[in-house]
């Protein structure tokens, strides 16, 4: 677990929309095991990744990642 408080929801957004592991990491341009690691808590995605991820499934950033201090 990373020292950084952010809290995923991609889990829940994946599921939502019928989208797997895998079809995500190749939308996204990276590997399952990225998007794997950032639902378990494991990885902060870049701002840029976090983007790109909102953006695939057409919500804000803050609809799945949130800070809490």
């Amino acid at each position: 677990m990373t020292d950084t408080p952010i809290v995923t929801r991609l889990k829940e957004v994946r599921a939502r929309t019928d989208v797997t592991q895998e079809q995500l990491a190749e939308a996204v341009g990276v590997t399952r095991q990225t998007i794997i690691s950032i639902e378990r808590g494991n990885y902060t995605p870049s701002v840029a990744l976090a983007l790109r991820i909102a953006r695939h499934f057409n919500v804000s950033v803050e609809d799945i990642f949130a800070y809490e201090a």
